[in-house]
């Protein structure tokens, strides 16, 4: 009865690991590549932070744009409260040409343009 080699078998089990882990490594970065290119572009984002500002230790407001609205976010370590919705188109326009602009305002003129649209609505 002849027995096989030892350092053969060793080298053909060597060899066999490491295609089926290099087949898991490509199946894991094509994947991840793909699922990247499906749910996040550049210009497509559905879901995009136009400005923060820092109130206080791990509490801030943010300006953050969806589609059809900006929503003005108070974010703290343990919540996340919704402030105010603008959904006014104008003002939507307004705040977003602002942020793709070269002379980008500070967070506090957002927040003045804000608090003038929202005093205008009110009765």
């Amino acid at each position: 009865m002849d027995q096989p080699d030892l350092t053969i078998t060793a080298l053909r089990l060597l060899f066999s690991l490491l295609f089926v882990l290099g087949v898991f490594a490509l199946l894991f970065f094509g994947m991840k590549k793909l699922i990247n290119r499906r749910t996040i572009g550049s210009d497509s984002q559905m879901i995009r932070v136009l400005s923060n500002s820092y109130v206080g230790v791990k509490k801030r407001i943010s300006l953050v744009k969806i589609p059809g609205a900006v929503l003005v976010v108070g974010i703290t370590n343990e919540h996340i409260n919704l402030l105010t919705k603008i959904e006014d188109p104008a003002l939507i326009e307004t705040i977003t040409t602002d942020e793709n602009s070269k002379n980008i305002p500070s967070f506090a003129r957002h927040l003045q343009k804000l608090s003038y649209g929202l005093k205008k609505k009110a009765p």
